[in-house]
């Protein structure tokens, strides 16, 4: 695929002096856009808007997808109503019925896992689908495959167990967005491929490291990764490990905690 950002955030180490991209041609060209980051793929305009901690809206050529929005309607002012909203699992940094239900619309489609299906107020559950762990659906012409999302060190069992919550991938024409959710480095995330742009969390005691995020991203290896989830943690020490982990992946530092 062809894809080109316009972005005002800083670019990661990693995409220039870590792999000597000032010789070559880079796998993101960009520029400079206010509006949030932009990327031209081969099917149209696909735009990322961090919101606060876990919360993004993507706007893709065919919808507007809200992921785990919280945190009340006022953070989402100035973007469009969301035509597909993600939930990934129940905690309350990803999912608000209350902001659900303040950015619903007639015609908005809510996909969960089955733990926060079966959780919702009746008037959102009747616009909601569910859908668990290697589970697939559709959203008009965007594919959504739920994906595992679990801890696996053993102090840290009790927050993500197994087989309850979810991470997604969408493919949007021939981009494939990875959407993580709370997790560790687990295999199913290892083995991902042709991940164009990634979310990944890293802070602990819930998700994982620094050091397990960039073995994880190493693995998979997406064209651009978004740490996202990230409160308390070191990004320096982040872009330095996956640095090391002879990848051509763009970090991109989103404004998440603006409030820091």
């Amino acid at each position: 695929m062809t894809l080109s950002r316009r972005t005002t955030l800083r670019l990661g180490a990693t995409t220039l002096a870590g792999l000597g991209l000032s010789a070559v041609m880079p796998r993101i060209a960009f520029t400079q856009n206010t509006m949030g980051d932009t990327y031209e793929t081969d099917d149209g305009t696909l735009t990322v808007s961090p919101i606060s901690h876990a919360s993004l809206v993507l706007t893709t050529p065919s919808a507007v997808i809200y992921a785990d929005p919280v945190g009340g309607a006022a953070l989402y002012e100035g973007h469009p109503p969301p035509d597909l909203i993600l939930v990934t699992h129940e905690h309350g940094d990803h999912y608000d019925p209350d902001t659900l239900s303040s950015l619903i619309g007639p015609d908005t489609r809510i996909v969960a896992n089955p733990a926060v299906f079966d959780m919702l107020p009746e008037a959102l559950a009747a616009q909601a689908e569910a859908i668990g762990n290697g589970e697939s659906t559709s959203f008009g012409d965007i594919g959504i495959d739920a994906i595992p999302a679990y801890n696996t060190t053993e102090d840290r069992l009790q927050y993500h167990p197994q087989g309850r919550d979810n991470g997604y991938v969408l493919t949007i024409g021939d981009t494939r967005v990875y959407i993580a959710g709370d997790t560790e480095d687990i295999p199913e995330m290892r083995a991902l491929e042709n991940i164009d742009i990634a979310f990944v969390p890293m802070n602990l005691p819930y998700t994982m490291d620094e050091a397990q995020a960039a073995s994880g991203v190493g693995a998979f290896a997406p064209a651009v990764v978004y740490p996202y989830h990230y409160r308390g943690s070191d990004l320096d020490l982040f872009e330095d490990l996956l640095g090391g982990e002879n990848v051509e992946t763009e970090v991109v530092r989103g404004p998440w905690y603006e409030d820091a």
